[in-house]
């Protein structure tokens, strides 16, 4: 007997037209549901994510199909991507079912789910309805019974599961009725390829056949509404995130990571800058409170979240969501609160691990940006102090800006006003600069580059504040004053390269300078010092040490810089002792997001908490490669009560400690 079976076995073709009647109506009911929430997201200003629309599909499909963000989480992303595929296979069975049935077979008399590939596609169905049946029960026993801090439940969530669950059991109770009746009696070589149908059908094999039938058919009915009422409510509960997380993928921000959009300050009419009002939000940030999965990943990963601050990523992104469905009309920045918007660090934690592909950061920042230039609101006192010292000195340490170059007084380096030729400008930074803890670190890179036969040329009372930290703070204007003037100045000078030390400043100049005409190549010193090692210019003298290491979020997690700094602490001997969130899972030092000239006021200090992450490592040497993180840690061990125990130092400290000077 050729392996395979009667399609409609017990219920009859005579299904067909109310079957397909209802599931035209499922269907029409969901793209009537999806078009009504897009109506929503159309209150959103346009914004372009459609370029390159064929590359973008592809990307998407990979990052759906292969689960990757998913699964970068381990035990309940691998639940999730197991249930996934285990779902996507039975989708692709009743697919299969469908062009047999009613197409292939009925029009040209081929039937495909015949011999060995029906043996095949029966283990494979069975198998996958059996993989998804157990990762629905790990995901509800998480969330239900040993659920974790900070995981909300609501309706929504036993809707899914209980649907779901229902869908998945009903399928294999029709299956093993009609096992029971035809493969039991007659056909136990077949039966064995659908093994969990086996075990339901042997559990039947005691109900007469009358029975078995009736339990198929009426069964088969209560599938089929179940499966067309999971379509229908879509729209109406968090499975649309099906739909829109999968689209999110779709409409990726593909520019550089982190990019911000450059306001036109001239812009006569504008009525307003910044976000207050749900009007102000592009269509993306509307929709990615619709991609939101409330999987709390970002929330876990927040330095603000973690150190007893307001924030939460994801509530801020459900709370837009809200707005969206239920308030249009309410300000965006009350309902979020303004300590919620002060406290974020800009670390990028938050994207980097949605599974979702939303973008929080920006939307936080255009909040600000309301906050500053419409209503003049900042964080406190002290920022509005350094912003004013920045747009008077050029820098927010209130320090004459004629003195920005004095610490470079004795040491082989030129003032790029002095006509010199050199091989690099070194971009110093406001840190390095004035604050003489970060003077030693500018100090040793330059003696890093004499010791390589590299001329460094600097700008010294020409040099502005990068803009950086007024920029996160909100205070666009300001910053475009100090980039202008910081390009006009560069490019007057026919630089070629660029080199900063600072992450903060070498994001700026690389990526945000570039929407206002800066061309210039630009890199980071570990890169530079790597590039040094590798060609041997510059030999070290390998003395081993023990240490271990803190990835700036705007080297890491901005820009991909993990490996050039690690390379570097190995090749002057360093053992490094990684923290447990380390590259892309680091935890900030709090600086970022202008915070470094702001009081951290709520909560504990994130610098101490990431010092005492430090210290868990057992060793005494924190290293870093920013002056925002050593900064920071210098004021964290000392809160952390980690004097004596661990030093902070440069990367640049440590190498100059060991130049070869053979």
């Amino acid at each position: 007997m050729e392996a395979t079976r009667e399609i409609y076995w017990n219920v009859g073709h005579g299904v067909l037209i109310p079957m397909y009647a209802l599931a035209l109506l499922a269907i029409g009911v969901l793209v009537y549901g999806a078009m009504q929430r897009v109506k929503i997201y159309r209150l959103g200003k346009p914004l372009d994510r459609t370029d390159d629309l064929r590359g973008r599909i592809i990307a998407a499909l990979k990052d759906m199909l292969s689960q990757r963000q998913v699964l970068r989480v381990q035990g309940p992303g691998t639940a999730h991507g197991l249930f996934f595929w285990g779902f996507v296979l039975l989708t692709i069975g009743t697919t299969l079912i469908f062009l047999q049935a009613d197409f292939t077979d009925p029009l040209f008399g081929w039937k495909f789910l015949t011999g060995t590939f029906y043996k095949l596609f029966s283990v494979v169905l069975d198998l996958a309805g059996l993989t998804a049946i157990i990762m629905l029960g790990g995901l509800f026993v998480r969330r239900y019974f040993i659920r974790p801090k900070g995981l909300e439940t609501d309706r929504d969530d036993a809707i899914m599961h209980g649907l779901l669950f229902a869908i998945l059991v009903t399928g294999f109770v029709i299956e093993g009725a009609r096992m029971a009746v035809t493969e039991l009696p007659t056909n136990m070589a077949l039966a064995y390829w659908s093994p969990v149908g086996l075990l339901v059908a042997k559990a039947f094999s005691g109900i007469d056949e009358t029975s078995l039938r009736t339990l198929h058919k009426g069964t088969w009915w209560l599938h089929l509404l179940l499966t067309l009422g999971f379509f229908i409510i879509i729209p109406l509960t968090k499975f649309r995130h099906i739909l829109t997380t999968s689209s999110n993928y779709i409409f990726a921000d593909r520019r550089r990571k982190g990019s911000i959009a450059t306001l036109n300050l001239e812009d006569e009419k504008a009525e307003s800058f910044g976000v207050a009002k749900l009007q102000e939000l592009t269509w993306k940030d509307i929709f990615d409170g619709d991609a939101c999965t409330e999987c709390k990943r970002c929330q876990d990963r927040c330095p603000a979240w973690a150190t007893e601050k307001p924030l939460s990523p994801m509530k801020l992104i459900n709370q837009i969501q809200e707005v969206a469905f239920t308030k249009p009309d309410a300000s965006l920045i009350e309902t979020i609160s303004k300590d919620v918007l002060w406290a974020c660090t800009t670390c990028r934690a938050c994207q980097e691990i949605c599974p979702a592909a939303i973008e929080h950061v920006n939307k936080i920042l255009d909040m600000r940006r309301n906050m500053v230039l419409m209503e003049g609101e900042f964080p406190g006192d002290e920022v509005m102090v350094a912003a004013d010292n920045t747009e008077v000195n050029g820098n927010p340490l209130g320090l004459a800006f004629a003195s920005r170059g004095d610490w470079a007084e004795g040491l082989p380096v030129q003032l790029m006003a002095s006509g010199e030729e050199v091989d690099i400008l070194y971009f110093v930074g406001c840190y390095a600069s004035f604050d003489k803890r970060n003077i030693k670190v500018a100090k040793a890179f330059v003696q890093l580059c004499a010791a390589a036969g590299v001329r460094v040329g600097i700008l010294g009372k020409e040099e502005k504040c990068c803009g950086e930290p007024v920029r996160k703070l909100g205070n666009e204007y300001l910053y475009q004053a100090m980039a202008v003037e910081n390009i006009e100045v560069i490019k007057a000078y026919g630089v070629k390269k660029v080199v900063t030390a600072c992450p903060h400043c070498f994001n700026t100049l690389d990526r945000d300078y570039r929407d206002l005409g800066y061309e210039i190549e630009t890199e980071h010193y570990t890169t530079f010092l790597q590039g040094l090692v590798k060609s041997g210019q510059l030999k070290l003298n390998s003395q081993e040490f023990d240490c271990t290491y803190h990835d700036s979020c705007y080297l890491g997690r901005y820009n991909d810089i993990f490996e050039a700094p690690r390379q570097l602490l190995q090749a002057a001997g360093g053992s490094i002792r990684e923290m447990e969130k380390s590259k892309l899972e680091g935890f900030c030092c709090g600086a970022g997001g202008g915070r470094i000239l702001a009081e951290e006021k709520l909560g504990t200090r994130i610098s101490e908490t990431r010092a005492k992450m430090a210290a868990e490592t057992g060793s005494g040497v924190l290293v870093s490669n920013c002056p925002f993180c050593l900064t920071m840690f210098e004021d964290g061990i000392k809160g952390a009560g980690l004097e004596g125990s661990m030093v902070p130092k440069d990367l640049a400290e440590l190498l100059v400690e060991r130049l070869d000077k053979s």
